[in-house]
């Protein structure tokens, strides 16, 4: 079946936008075809700096012929339905239509037959107004045609369009169209300076080898390919290692057309400076790679560019010219550090935050100040929980976000945290407290490590949580797919901080310690100097109000209310638990990720209000396994059997079987046997569950199974005689209850 070849050949495609583009282009045409009823067998495109290419092969030589039915009017309908009707249709008269029998009447049917079309004339119909529609995130319009209406927006002006189609084994024909007076054909164009001559091209693999022996290399893997391996080997060469940087691979690439790696150098005096300044510094100036010395592992005075010409001099003058602009850019870089150096040396910790009480955090959650000092205090209460130092966890805390306002996190954004620990340590900062510093962001993805050190942790956390907190208190959830604050990443980073880390953690008490931090923020209220203490709140509904209540209480500035801190007392709840939810379901996300279920986390979750997310994931471990044996299998099954025989019944009696079931009732040795096996299984499996071991309790439960089997199997639950029946189901809800001992079985699926 014939192939699509098509080009757009214009101006420099900014690298960004280069790879979505290329998905675009690929997308709108094939959806177009299929639409159409050109199913394809596969489709690839390609970008470079200047062009953006489609191949589209297996694509049928016509459309297919549609039949459709289309209902008319009933027999014997005024004329003017007829006459539209076959109007409609094309039917010359009624003699050419069928008749279908319906209850309500005899109606008449038309077959209207629509021939199939050439696919080289519906490209041509299609390919224009993907052109023309095509989604650019930024656009321009160009020439003389630029002021007419309708006139092309395109990325950079449009030069060329290249479409052929037709057989392998044939001479292709071009898709004839015309966007805004460009008419397309089977011209493109090489290199920009190497072979700027035009070229004849016919179907994708001669175009393709054109490109190439014109110095354009088509293909963006194939050019990252080339770049990385030139790279590495050049390095290698001269006793260096190559700094592998994925993202800038990947918008280099996006940069040339033919590529040519060379090697430059700066001045040694510059390595003072942090390996993290000058990798930003000729990273982002100049696109550039670093290099390091294998042995030592620190960078060295060299770096790798990537040219788009192959100069006659061996780049000797592009290499020049790279070394000319990188050399002020690290003198400015050295005088950054270097002030700031100084800064952090001579100040106190109150005067390098001195400009956060000006810097909006949000408008509803304050200053940038109060944020410090609101994950200062959060951050202290932790500390014990971890095993952290509380006057180390302080000053990091403190210091966590000072770098923000220095004049290199000023220039390279990215570097905040790495720059707080390296002025912290000129400081003569403690060695953990800088650590924590550049660790609180962590981790900022799936892919990145999180913070191990107890200092660091504290921080982390608490960092992270203040932000979930104080976004629940003023209503900015995130929804859908909307979420501006990246609160996900942050309750996903908090997950993996207490799962990684084996930590157990009450994060109701934290989170409700936070929450009222959060709100004193809000309201402008004053401590006075007095220091929250760590909320412990019990799990029980009911205490947890009250311990909320006398919080507020004793905390809140006597200009409230006390219908104020009654009100507060019950939102504040609210948003604990709504938030709490939040992170069970990022915990669902996060485990399923993994493989595990998430009908068994809301089993294990739905037993009681449980807040530490280790012994939910323990639970959901131990439960996965349990399930995976026979005895699990049968107990799960025996356990919605009791369930749905006790819903049938408590619905038909209209109440419930709870309490304690009789054992003078029980006229069975069999549900003697089940009630004796209960007492002793639900006893074992809590002392287990006590001890967080909950393979142990798992284990406890399975010898329920052959209770359970035995029960159903001999045993009429529906007895004739009332009370024994009651006695029954009682003991029916006695088998759901055991096993809530460890999960809410209810919640797993078959």
């Amino acid at each position: 079946m014939p192939d699509l070849l098509l080009e757009l050949f214009s101006e420099e495609i900014p690298a960004r936008m280069q790879a979505k583009a290329a998905d675009d282009l690929r997308r709108m045409v094939t959806d177009k075809l299929v639409a159409e009823g050109l199913v394809y067998e596969g489709a690839k495109a390609f970008a470079t700096p200047r062009r953006l290419a489609l191949t589209v092969h297996g694509i049928p030589a016509r459309q297919p012929d549609l039949k459709t039915e289309r209902r008319g009017p009933k027999i014997g309908a005024p004329d003017a339905a007829v006459q539209g009707f076959l109007k409609a249709t094309g039917l010359k008269s009624l003699d050419e239509a069928k008749i279908q029998r319906d209850p309500k009447g005899d109606f008449y049917i038309g077959l209207i037959e629509k021939p199939g079309r050439d696919a080289i004339d519906v490209l041509a119909e299609i390919l224009p107004v993907i052109i023309r529609t095509f989604p650019w995130p930024k656009s321009m319009r160009w020439g003389a045609r630029s002021g007419k209406p309708g006139s092309l927006n395109w990325v950079r002006p449009l030069h060329a369009i290249t479409a052929t189609f037709g057989l392998e084994t044939e001479e292709p024909d071009v898709v004839k169209f015309e966007v805004d007076g460009i008419q397309s054909g089977q011209t493109t164009y090489g290199h920009r300076f190497l072979a700027p001559a035009p070229i004849q091209v016919r179907r994708f693999e001669d175009y393709e080898a054109k490109l190439k022996a014109a110095k354009v290399i088509l293909d963006p893997q194939a050019r990252k390919d080339i770049i990385f391996a030139d790279a590495k080997e050049l390095t290698f060469a001269q006793g260096f290692e190559l700094v592998e940087d994925q993202v800038l691979l990947d918008e280099v690439s996006g940069l040339v057309e033919w590529p040519v790696v060379m090697m430059g150098s700066f001045e040694a005096e510059y390595l003072a400076i942090p390996d993290e300044v000058i990798r930003a510094t000729i990273r982002n100036n100049q696109k550039c790679f670093v290099v390091k010395d294998p042995k030592t592992g620190k960078l060295t005075n060299k770096f790798v560019l990537t040219a788009n010409i192959e100069a006659a001099d061996g780049g000797k003058v592009i290499v020049s010219g790279n070394e000319r602009v990188i050399r002020p850019r690290l003198s400015d870089a050295k005088f950054f550090y270097e002030t700031d150096l100084k800064n952090w040396k001579e100040k106190s910790v109150d005067q390098l935050l001195a400009k956060f009480g000006q810097i909006v955090f949000h408008e509803k959650l304050g200053n940038e100040r109060q944020h410090v000092d609101r994950v200062v205090h959060l951050a202290v209460e932790i500390a014990p929980l971890v095993g952290a130092d509380v006057e180390k966890v302080r000053r990091a805390a403190e210091l966590a976000r000072a770098d923000r306002l220095s004049e290199v996190v000023g220039e390279f954004p990215e570097l905040q945290g790495t720059m707080g620990k390296y002025y912290a340590l000129a400081k003569g900062e403690e060695p953990s407290v800088a650590a924590a510093i550049e660790d609180h962001y962590k981790p900022l993805g799936q892919s990145d490590g999180v913070p191990t050190d107890p200092v660091s942790i504290a921080v982390a956390l608490a960092d992270k949580i203040d932000m979930l907190v104080g976004f629940w208190g003023i209503d900015e959830k995130p929804t859908g797919s909307k979420d501006p604050y990246a609160l996900r990443r942050a309750a996903l980073g908090v997950i993996r901080i207490i799962l990684e880390n084996k930590l157990h953690l009450p994060l109701v008490d934290i989170f409700t310690t936070a929450d009222i931090e959060c709100f004193l923020d809000i309201k402008s209220a004053r401590l006075e100097g007095s220091r929250i203490a760590l909320i412990r709140v019990e799990r029980e509904s009911g205490l947890f109000d009250a311990a909320v209540q006398k919080a507020w209480s004793d905390l809140v500035d006597e200009t409230f209310s006390d219908d104020v801190v009654e009100q507060e007392s019950k939102t504040a709840k609210e948003r604990v638990f709504g938030l709490l939810d939040f992170l069970v379901d990022r915990l669902e996300v996060q485990l399923r990720a993994v493989g595990a279920r998430h009908d068994l986390v809301q089993a294990a979750f739905a037993i009681a209000l449980e807040d530490d997310l280790l012994t939910i994931v323990r639970r959901v471990e131990a439960l996965g396994k349990f399930l995976d044996t026979d005895d699990g299998k049968n107990l799960l099954a025996g356990t919605k059997r009791a369930s749905n025989i006790l819903s049938i019944e408590e619905k038909k009696d209209k109440r419930t079987y709870d309490g304690a079931p009789d054992p003078e009732l029980m006229t069975d040795d069999y549900e003697r046997h089940l009630w004796r096996t209960i007492q002793s299984t639900v006893a074992d499996a809590k002392l287990h569950v006590g001890k967080q071991d909950f393979e142990a309790a798992m284990e406890s439960l399975s010898t329920l199974r052959t209770a359970v089997d035995a029960f159903f199997d001999k045993v009429r639950v529906n007895d004739d005689d009332a009370k024994v029946r009651e006695n029954r189901l009682k003991l029916l809800n006695e088998i759901r209850s055991a096993t809530r001992a460890v999960a809410d079985f209810s919640k797993i699926q078959d």
